[in-house]
C-alpha cells in the first residue's frame, strides 16, 4: 500500500470523513556543498524517492491536530494546538515542526485549523532532511486547505526554513527546504543561495552504469544539541573579521591572505567553505560536460575537508567512506551536516553489492550498529498526491 493510500485510510478511520487532499515532500541527498548554504554559497542536492505524506482536512475551531502513523497504522496523536496561540518554545518534540509551519503561515495571514495525518519512509536521524520534508509537506497541505494563491516554491522553502530556525530553534540554512520543494526527477539542483538562482543539472547515473549508494550509519544525528550552531557562529565571526558579507565572498585566489588574518580556530572553517564552494562549481561543470564518473574525486575531497577542517565527521562516517573507497567506489563523502547520519558513495552498479557487503562487514568488525544501505535515485520535489 502506498503512503498516500495509507494516510487516506487512517484519516477516514480517525475522523469518519475523507481527507480533502494528500500532499507529500521528499528527503534529500546533498551531492556536494556542505555547510556552504548559510555562508551564501553554492549547493548541489537532489531529492530522494523517500517522502513524508500528509492527508489533511480543514476544521473550524482554529486548532491544529496532528497524527503520525507507522507501518502498523496505529496513529500517535500530538495534543491539539491552537494556532493563534503558537509561539516559539511552546511546543517540543516532533510536533514542533508542523506547529512551526502553522506559526509561520499565520504571520502571512493563513490561519486555518486542520486535521493532519502523517506517514513517512524518510529515514529519521540519518541526515537526509526528514525535518525539512515534514515542514514542506505540512506547508503544502495547509496552503492547499486555505485555498488562497500559493506562493512560489522558493518562497515556501524560505518559510519552512524560518519555521525550523525561529520556532524549532535549529539554525539551518535553506538547502534542505529548497531541495525538498524544488528538485526535479533525474536532476541535481544547483542553487546559488545568495541570489536564489537555480539550475536543474542532469544527473542520470544509470546512463553511466553508476549508482549513488547511501550508507545510513545510524550514528546519532541531533543537530540542535550538536556543534552545528558553533560552526555557523564561527563562520559569521570570520566574515566579520575579514570585512565581507559572507565567506562566499572569499575567492580561492585570496584564501591564503584571508587565512593569515584569522585566529587559528577560525582558519580551518574558512578554508573548508572557500574550497567547498569551488568543489561545487567544479562538480557542476563536470556534470554539464557529461562526464559524470569524473565527479568522484571532488566528493572524496569534500569529505576530507569536512573531516579535517570543519571537523563534523565521526568514526562511523569515516569508516563508511574509507571502506567504500577501498571497495572500489569512485568517490565518497558524508552528506548532510554531519555529527552522524549518512555517507554517500558513487559506485559502479555491478560493484554495488560488493561495496555494500564490505561496508557491512567493516561495521560488524568494529562492533558498530549495522548500517542501512540503499540506492538514491534523483526524484521529484514536493507535490499534491491526490
Amino acid at each position: 500500500m502506498s503512503l498516500a493510500a495509507q494516510v487516506s485510510g487512517v484519516f477516514r478511520k480517525l475522523y469518519n470523513r475523507p481527507a480533502q487532499g494528500v500532499w507529500s515532500a521528499p528527503g534529500r541527498v546533498n551531492l556536494i556543498g556542505e555547510h556552504t548554504d548559510y555562508n551564501d554559497g553554492f549547493v548541489l542536492p537532489f531529492a530522494l524517492p523517500h517522502r513524508i505524506v500528509v492527508a489533511a482536512a480543514p476544521r473550524d475551531d482554529g486548532l491544529l491536530a496532528v497524527n503520525t502513523v507507522g507501518a502498523d497504522e496505529r496513529p500517535q496523536r500530538a495534543e491539539p494546538m491552537r494556532i493563534s496561540e503558537l509561539e516559539p518554545g511552546a511546543v517540543s518534540g516532533w510536533s514542533a515542526y508542523p506547529a512551526g509551519m502553522a506559526w509561520v503561515l499565520r504571520a502571512h495571514g493563513i490561519e486555518r485549523g486542520a486535521d493532519l495525518v502523517l506517514a513517512s519512509d524518510v529515514p529519521t536521524g540519518a541526515g537526509l532532511s526528514s525535518s525539512a520534508a515534514l515542514e514542506c509537506a505540512v506547508a503544502l497541505a495547509l496552503l492547499g486547505l486555505d485555498g488562497t494563491a500559493r506562493p512560489d516554491r522558493s518562497t515556501i522553502a524560505r518559510w519552512a526554513q524560518r519555521a525550523e530556525n525561529d520556532f524549532v530553534g535549529m539554525p539551518s540554512g535553506v538547502l534542505d527546504q529548497t531541495a525538498s520543494m524544488c528538485c526535479r526527477e533525474g536532476h541535481a539542483l544547483f542553487l546559488d543561495v545568495r541570489s536564489g538562482e537555480q539550475e536543474q543539472v542532469p544527473f542520470q547515473t544509470a546512463e553511466h552504469g553508476l549508482e549513488v549508494l547511501v550508507i545510513d550509519t545510524r550514528a546519532n544525528h541531533a543537530l540542535v544539541d550538536s556543534g552545528y550552531g558553533d560552526r555557523r557562529k564561527g563562520c559569521e565571526r570570520a566574515a566579520e573579521l575579514l570585512g565581507v558579507p559572507a565567506l562566499r565572498d572569499i575567492e580561492p585566489a585570496g584564501l591564503d591572505a584571508a587565512l593569515a588574518k584569522l585566529p587559528d580556530e577560525l582558519a580551518p572553517l574558512v578554508r573548508h567553505i572557500v574550497t567547498e564552494n569551488q568543489r561545487v562549481l567544479d562538480t557542476v561543470q563536470v556534470l554539464r560536460s557529461g562526464e559524470l564518473p569524473s565527479i568522484g574525486p571532488h566528493l572524496t575531497a569534500s569529505h576530507d575537508s569536512l573531516r579535517h577542517d570543519y571537523q563534523v565527521s565521526c568514526r562511523e562516517l569515516d569508516l563508511a567512506v574509507e571502506t567504500a573507497l577501498d571497495a572500489g567506489a569512485l568517490g565518497a563523502r558524508m552528506t548532510g551536516a554531519g555529527f552522524g547520519g549518512s555517507a554517500i558513495a558513487l559506485v559502479h552498479s555491478d560493484r554495488r553489492a560488493d561495496v555494500e557487503a564490505k561496508v557491512t562487514a567493516a561495521f560488524r568488525k568494529e562492533r558498530l550498529r549495522c548500517p542501512r544501505l540503499f540506492t538514491a535515485v534523483p526524484s521529484a520535489g514536493a507535490a499534491r498526491e491526490r
